[in-house]
């Protein structure tokens, strides 16, 4: 048996409607060709590896991240670290790859070699195999264990079934199964480590495999890595510190809801921002290739180019260029006055120049006040 939602409320069903409508009017608008579309999506993917990482401790910088994503090194994060989003990004990649294929299923044997991806850095974490015995989640500064996954000898069959779950084509609210996928993995907490992660992007599959806009953009993991204390306390509430399928889920739907409807408003106002960043961009340069208003882009919001990363973003808009001219490119843009060198030689990066970077603080300045009030209060 596994934790199931309760039949939705009128209140459940508004917000799903909500989020469903910011849904089509991005997909509307992500679907159409716009420049600065590649862009949002490779910093929403890094975003996405950063907020699920971070609540495992794995801290590192958006430009860290985004190049990682990239194939890139970091400038700054740990072995460690640097290792762990690899390996989350590889997972995640390989679901985005495979999702849309119509063979594609869920398995145990997919989840263990998600795991494999994710983990296999270390030995120490018994990548793609199940735990070996009693696993306790304790609270970092008290040691006060908040939940004991299942009984070891239940994990197999209950990862059967929630792999049974997943293929499973009833006709359930996609956000909420997805929540309940993610949700049912975490508190059977079936490996050793990386149980969160491996919970993110299961929920990322389930949502993967609809298809009607990349879980790039409605994954909720920043959401997530931003509001981690919440989504701890929610889990604990849910969970009652052990295997308990028959206590009620109602507040995890409503925080993962909440979160879909805070995270898709979030990307809405992203998309304004790249469109208006892209425009003011272009009127500060001038006429100037894809490839360097891109990299302008990502400098202005405060992000360090590289070389390398520089490459991986002149051909995401389409321009296969070599090094020199990658060379040459950053330098005119530094001697142009909106790009700062520092560093030398592989530790050389960019960033942008005051003159650059009023671009972003003239589009940030200028946003709209968003309402977050919580659609469940009252």
């Amino acid at each position: 048996m596994l934790y199931r939602s309760a039949k939705l409320d009128e209140r459940e069903l508004a917000v799903l409607a909500e989020i469903e409508d910011l849904r089509v009017r991005l997909r509307f608008v992500l679907n159409e060709p716009h420049r600065w579309t590649g862009s949002l999506r490779r910093l929403s993917f890094a975003r996405n590896i950063q907020g699920s990482n971070s609540i495992e401790g794995y801290d590192a910088r958006l430009d860290d991240v985004a190049a990682v994503a990239l194939g890139e090194e970091p400038l700054d994060s740990s072995t460690e670290t640097r290792m762990a989003l690899e390996g989350y990004r590889n997972a995640m990649t390989y679901v985005l790859q495979r999702a849309d294929d119509q063979d594609f299923e869920c398995s145990v044997s997919l989840l263990k070699s998600l795991h494999f991806m994710m983990t296999g850095y270390s030995l120490l974490n018994r990548p793609g195999r199940w735990r070996a015995g009693s696993i306790y989640v304790q609270r970092e500064q008290t040691q006060e264990i908040m939940h004991e996954g299942a009984d070891v000898d239940h994990v197999p069959g209950l990862m059967a079934e929630l792999a049974a779950y997943v293929n499973d084509c009833a006709d359930d609210e996609l956000l909420v199964k997805a929540a309940m996928a993610h949700l049912n993995l975490v508190m059977i907490h079936p490996f050793r480590d990386g149980n969160g992660r491996m919970a993110r992007c299961l929920q990322s599959l389930v949502l993967a495999r609809n298809g009607i806009l990349s879980p790039v953009f409605m994954s909720i993991e920043e959401y997530l890595g931003r509001n981690s204390q919440a989504y701890y306390d929610v889990l604990a509430q849910v969970g009652g510190g052990h295997w308990a399928p028959e206590r009620s889920t109602t507040a995890w739907v409503r925080f993962t809801l909440t979160a879909h409807l805070r995270q898709a408003s979030t990307l809405r106002r992203r998309v304004d921002d790249a469109e208006r960043m892209w425009m003011g961009i272009e009127r500060l340069v001038g006429a100037r290739e894809e490839r360097q208003l891109a990299a302008l882009n990502d400098a202005a919001m405060g992000l360090r180019l590289r070389r390398a990363t520089y490459l991986k973003i002149a051909a995401e808009s389409g321009s296969t260029i070599t090094e020199q001219t990658a060379g040459r490119d950053l330098k005119a843009l530094v001697d142009a006055g909106y790009l700062e060198p520092h560093g030398e030689k592989r530790g050389r990066f960019y960033v942008a120049t005051p003159t650059l970077r009023e671009v972003w603080l003239g589009v940030r300045g200028s946003r709209a006040v968003r309402d977050d009030a919580d659609p469940f209060a009252g």
